[in-house]
């Protein structure tokens, strides 16, 4: 009986410690792994956190954190055919991360890309689940190129709503500052 009941407890116990408590996601272990190069990217120093980024990449080809990160950097030092390479393999290896969709729509759309960048900004906003308001305001940018000024009116006052101030901005300029909406 207490054989049973200790397999019972030991069974229990593994079930816990597997399903329960060790539930992280590779793409969370590796941004606890490569913290310091992400501080790096949070403090804007791009060039630094690009060289850890690179070495990184080198190590783990496994790694969608290093590859949407690399992209990050790629972008943000004026690089958007490689950010779009880093982020396109990021997302091949993790669907799931949604800053990846946000800075890829923005390499397409600085490359005048504007309906793919449309389409990256709406899986933006979807993997934000809507409370992200930088992904809200480039998906109207996106829809301002494509003449799709209504939706892109309500995106904007959606992202206000979230607390964005350059949609407030945005909806201040032509088109929409000559033109009521009913």
């Amino acid at each position: 009986m207490e054989v049973a009941l200790l397999g019972f407890l030991f069974v229990v116990y593994l079930f816990v410690r597997y399903f329960v408590i060790d539930h992280d996601t590779p793409a969370e272990k590796d941004r606890l792994r490569f913290a310091e190069g992400i501080q790096l990217v949070q403090f804007h120093r791009y060039e630094e956190a690009f060289v850890y980024f690179n070495q990184v990449v080198k190590q783990c080809p496994k790694s969608s954190i290093a590859f949407a990160y690399r992209g990050k950097c790629h972008l943000r030092n004026g690089n958007p055919y490689s950010a779009l390479f880093d982020l396109t393999v990021a997302l091949s290896l993790d669907n799931t991360i949604p800053d990846s969709y946000l800075d890829k729509g923005i390499a397409l759309f600085q490359l005048g890309q504007f309906g793919e960048a449309f389409k990256e900004f709406d899986k933006a906003v979807w993997y934000f689940r809507g409370q992200q308001p930088d992904a809200i305001r480039w998906r109207a940018l996106a829809r301002m190129q494509l003449d799709q000024y209504g939706p892109a009116r309500n995106d904007l006052i959606r992202a206000i709503e979230l607390g964005d101030e350059n949609s407030a901005y945005l909806l201040k300029q032509p088109p929409f500052s000559n033109v009521i909406f009913s």
